[in-house]
């Protein structure tokens, strides 16, 4: 008979419930977490709430962190009681684009907690490389922020702002905050958070944002600019996918700036006549960035949070997390996105 352990599943859209599970073994190559922490991300919201899994029964998760507590046959350079964050991103490793080290870009991919079984649950198994290890210093809570943290390095190392440049950040949730922080680790000159909530505005100035803006204050981007001394943000990362933060990011871009899109919008974003003319007339350069993956895999990215997180250059702050709940309150954790307005940070999973 399976060993059985306590797991988050969802059945149906919103049908999520606290059950016993069967637990995970590792197979060849492959680690179980004991999992201590476990974030909602954006993305998984449509899943349990709009009908956006990709089947059922499926145990969501792909930020968390926690302790190895099996090792798979032929796997090194682990021990049992390892602290690990999980990066969640299988990429098949044979297609053109992984053979370039582009796994974000492979189209033969798997992914721990939407494709197959994730960290809403006791225990995850996922590859040893996928694995990342990280000081036992810092806290569950803050590992279980690694993948955030990463999507939000890669964006910035796509479009790093040059020695000397102004640098804006459109929207003041994880990401940007993540984002803030990266741009001024790699030396940004001065760093502004765009957002409407005071708290998350504040917590940014707590983070090293060397000035906050309030974009729902008329007058915002007259401020903005005048705090650039007229020229607009040479960098710009639009880090909330709402159609409102990307017409800001087109508006506070200056000549010949760069604009990246790391949010990801679930809405239509309807590109304007007057976006495009600030597109044109500026000259800028608009890309899109996409997880948080580079060679060796899982990347860069990952390395850089394990320092940066170790050494306090990337800082976390309690405000981070809006709620933390235990996980046999799965459906009442989720059910605060039924009106997200009021979800103002990362809600988590604690598991003793």
């Amino acid at each position: 008979m399976s060993e059985m352990m306590k797991a988050a599943v969802l059945y149906g859209n919103e049908d999520i419930r606290y059950v016993d599970w069967e637990k995970p073994e590792p197979k060849e190559g492959e680690v179980r977490v004991r999992v201590r922490a476990a974030g909602i991300c954006g993305s998984d919201v449509p899943r349990v709430l709009a009908n956006g899994a990709h089947f059922y029964p499926v145990v969501l998760g792909h930020e968390f962190a926690g302790t190895i507590d099996k090792l798979g046959e032929g796997v090194t350079g682990f021990e049992i009681g390892d602290t690990v964050s999980g990066a969640p991103l299988k990429p098949c490793m044979k297609c053109p684009d992984c053979a370039k080290g582009n796994y974000s870009l492979c189209k033969h991919y798997s992914f721990v907690g939407s494709r197959e079984q994730g960290s809403f649950a006791e225990y995850v198994c996922l590859p040893a490389v996928n694995a990342v290890k990280y000081a036992k210093e810092v806290p569950f809570e803050q590992a279980a922020m690694f993948e955030p943290s990463t999507v939000s390095c890669h964006g910035v190392l796509l479009n790093k702002a040059a020695p000397g440049e102004y640098t804006a950040i459109c929207g003041g949730g994880t990401i940007g905050m993540f984002a803030a922080q990266w741009a001024k680790i790699f030396g940004a000159r001065r760093v502004a958070v765009f957002d409407v909530v005071k708290e998350r505005l504040d917590l940014a100035l707590r983070l090293g944002a060397d000035a906050v803006f309030d974009s729902s204050d008329p007058d915002y981007l007259k401020k903005a600019m005048e705090y650039t001394g007229g020229a607009g943000f040479g960098t710009v990362y639009e880090t909330a996918g709402n159609p409102i933060t990307i017409r800001m990011a087109f508006e506070l871009a200056a000549n010949r700036s760069d604009v990246c899109c790391i949010g990801t919008p679930h809405t239509d974003v309807v590109f304007t006549p007057r976006m495009w003319e600030n597109m044109n007339r500026k000259e800028f350069k608009l890309t899109g960035s996409w997880m948080s993956y580079s060679a060796p895999f899982p990347g860069k990215e990952w390395q850089l949070t394990a320092d940066c997180f170790s050494d306090g250059r990337l800082k976390f702050d309690d405000s981070f997390i809006f709620k933390r709940f235990p996980l046999e309150k799965c459906a009442e954790a989720f059910a605060l996105y039924k009106d997200p307005k009021q979800v103002k940070g990362k809600v988590m999973f604690i598991l003793d």
